[in-house]
């Protein structure tokens, strides 16, 4: 049984409200249950988290060492400074891949610096919910040694 965690730091508790035309208009209890539908029958258990706040981010990270296979993040605006997320991530060294509703090389200068892109295997970025099919799609392939050799 593969295990995922999926984080979404913070503002995400707010999608459907906050500005729809760029991050859509499903509410995350709605992406988080679409979620479910699309892995139940893939012999996956996903564990969703969100926080407003970095250090319940960082503890969820921490408790999930040696508990969980693949982490899958959206840190909102925590991407763009959270030096501390970054080394709670390299500290669990559980493979990461990094995932943002818009594209963030395509937005405001600030939003595009990422401090988990170096750590996490890889990131997908700009297909908003679908991003998170994506994102479990490559852990399934990541995680059965079909990523091109990137394990």
């Amino acid at each position: 049984m593969l295990k995922i965690l999926i984080i979404n730091g913070p503002n995400l508790n707010m999608l459907g409200v906050r500005e729809p035309k760029i991050y859509g208009e499903m509410s995350l209890n709605l992406l988080e249950d679409e979620l479910k539908s699309y892995t139940k029958n893939k012999n996956i258990v996903l564990d969703f988290f969100q926080s407003n706040h970095e250090g319940e981010i960082i503890d969820k990270i921490h408790s999930a060492y040696d508990k969980i296979d693949i982490i899958i993040i959206n840190a909102g605006a925590l991407t763009h400074y959270s030096i501390a997320i970054h080394d709670a991530l390299k500290s669990v060294a559980i493979p990461t891949i990094e995932v943002h509703l818009s594209n963030i090389y395509n937005r405001e200068e600030f939003r595009q610096q990422s401090f988990i892109a170096p750590i996490a295997i890889g990131g997908i970025y700009g297909f908003g919910k679908d991003g998170y099919k994506l994102a479990i799609d490559a852990a399934i392939r990541y995680l059965d040694g079909k990523a091109g050799g990137l394990n």
